[in-house]
């Protein structure tokens, strides 16, 4: 059984309605989790202690999408610049 890596991540954005990051060298790096249910755990945390601020976005990337294992070289979606 493959595992379902979730990456849990957040930082300051530039403005609320955009997911762009003011500063990328200041990017929290929640943890790696197992599953989705203990990475929403932590997301949960970190969106409500940060809830004071309405920059403050919190992010749960599924680390394992970004790689198919039946695909020779499966496609990754690019972020916009």
């Amino acid at each position: 059984m493959a595992q379902r890596l979730h990456l849990v991540f957040g930082g300051e954005l530039v403005t609320p309605q955009k997911n762009v990051f003011r500063d990328v060298s200041q990017i929290h790096i929640v943890g790696m989790f197992p599953d989705y249910a203990s990475a929403f755990s932590a997301w949960k945390a970190e969106a409500q202690r940060t809830v004071d601020n309405a920059h403050m976005r919190y992010f749960i990337a599924h680390i394992h999408r970004l790689r198919d294992e039946a695909q020779p070289g499966s496609t990754t979606e690019e972020m916009d610049s």
